[in-house]
């Protein structure tokens, strides 16, 4: 009997491209994919997913991950309509950089959270840490055009903003440079400038993708004097998870966020970390309310959207109190993911020198590690992910979406308080995040 393999069942495996074939020519069928389509790009992977509802299409940044490697969480738009308080029914060519930005800039996200006043005074000697895999070698270029563009200050390796690091320390000798990733760094280091302007930005490069590399990057950060370490990767659980958790993510006094991951309902880690604040995704619009943005849970289809769900490993926090699930929970909190309302990023070694659009929970995180940082330095000791479970009425409570099949439940549909696709809300001021 031939098993028949469907494209969801490969992404949730993580599966390369080599690793697909070697199943085509083991006997495996291989199910065509109805919303996806081939796209020539080199260091990605060569998959799109269309959010028809929107007329979006997007491409994974990264390639797809080896056999024990982490999978980025950023989705670069490719064609569609992009609804965002920038531009609004502009068709993007797809794969081709923009001379100037569609998507959200700081002060759309700044409004959208509560934030503009916090990010105007708060942030300065506070340094964020984005951890990502492999080189950007224009990283800090390509952050002094987006920061340029939109009016922020300076962060640069002369002025002491910004500093660039492998695993190990060395600002020499960085890992192998990757087209992929680079995307997702861009959109990293935008995402934590755009909330947290007056921050200094620390860069620390794993050499792969994989759970003990980028440990020993987030391990670096603290070392290196980070409060606020953003992560935007994930992979399926293992019976290693609370090995991992002890070993790179125990860091009492330091806000580590995590990217909820892209692939609809289910758990990932180091999401599920107890240690980290996981971060979910919505899609965030303007409306005619009082707050002026609406946002509900981001899905696109029955493959892509925000994770959530329950964790096979690591155990409840004491201040986590749902009850569907015995062990950790998925999400904490969210902010915007959904490619269709997504970001502006500039990124010149990804394909080619511009403004792109991106969304995932690869946005979210570092939003989420920019509002920690101005909301102030965590006190010695504190678990920063159990700050929003004391002030959630400090945060936008996101009431409608699903991002799965849950039998209804709050695991994957969002519903007044918590639930999994975007936890307790989204930032409204800086209050949630505070000791």
């Amino acid at each position: 009997m031939r098993t028949t393999l469907t494209p969801a069942a490969l992404r949730r495996a993580g599966l390369s491209l080599t690793a697909v074939a070697g199943l085509a020519l083991a006997g495996f069928a291989i199910a065509p994919s109805a919303d996806a389509q081939p796209v020539a790009r080199t260091g990605a992977a060569q998959n799109v997913t269309v959010n028809a509802d929107q007329a979006v299409h997007t491409a994974r940044a990264c390639a797809l991950p080896k056999a024990g490697e982490m999978a980025c969480k950023a989705l670069r738009v490719t064609s569609g309509t992009v609804h965002t308080t920038n531009v609004r029914g502009t068709t993007i060519t797809p794969d081709a950089a923009a001379a100037t930005p569609t998507g959200y800039g700081p002060s759309d996200l700044q409004k959208a959270y509560g934030l503009t006043s916090a990010a105007a005074a708060n942030g300065a000697g506070r340094t964020i840490a984005i951890v990502d895999a492999y080189d950007d070698p224009n990283a800090e270029a390509d952050l002094g055009v987006y920061r340029s563009h939109y009016g922020l200050p300076a962060c640069t390796t002369a002025n002491g903003c910004f500093k660039k690091v492998s695993q190990t320390g060395s600002t020499t000798a960085l890992p192998t440079a990757d087209a992929g990733w680079s995307e997702e760094i861009s959109l990293d280091v935008d995402m934590a400038s755009a909330i947290c302007p007056k921050c200094k930005i620390l860069l620390v490069e794993a050499k792969t993708p994989s759970m003990a590399n980028l440990g020993t990057a987030v391990n670096r950060a603290v070392t290196l004097g980070a409060k606020y370490v953003s992560n935007s990767y994930g992979g399926g659980e293992s019976s290693s998870d609370a090995s991992y958790d002890s070993s790179y993510f125990n860091h009492p006094g330091v806000a580590i966020t995590v990217s909820a991951g892209d692939s609809a309902y289910g758990a990932e880690y180091p999401a599920a970390s107890k240690y980290v604040t996981s971060v979910g995704g919505t899609a965030l619009k303007t409306a005619s309310n009082a707050r002026g943005w609406t946002e509900t849970v981001w899905s696109t289809n029955s493959t892509e959207g925000t994770g959530s769900g329950c964790s096979a490993y690591d155990a409840k926090q004491s201040w986590q109190k749902d009850t569907g699930c015995a062990k950790r929970t998925i999400s904490d909190v969210s902010a915007v993911a959904d490619p269709a309302t997504g970001v502006a990023i500039y990124d010149s070694y990804g394909i080619a020198a511009g403004y792109y659009t991106f969304g995932g929970t690869s946005a979210s995180a570092p939003i989420i590690a920019g509002v920690y940082a101005i909301a102030g330095a965590p006190s010695s000791g504190s678990y920063p992910t159990s700050f929003p479970y004391a002030h959630t009425s400090a945060l936008n409570d996101v009431t409608s979406g699903s991002n799965g099949s849950c039998s209804g439940s709050y695991l994957c549909t969002a519903k007044a308080g918590y639930d999994g696709p975007t936890g307790l809300g989204t930032p409204n001021g800086t209050s949630a995040f505070t000791g």
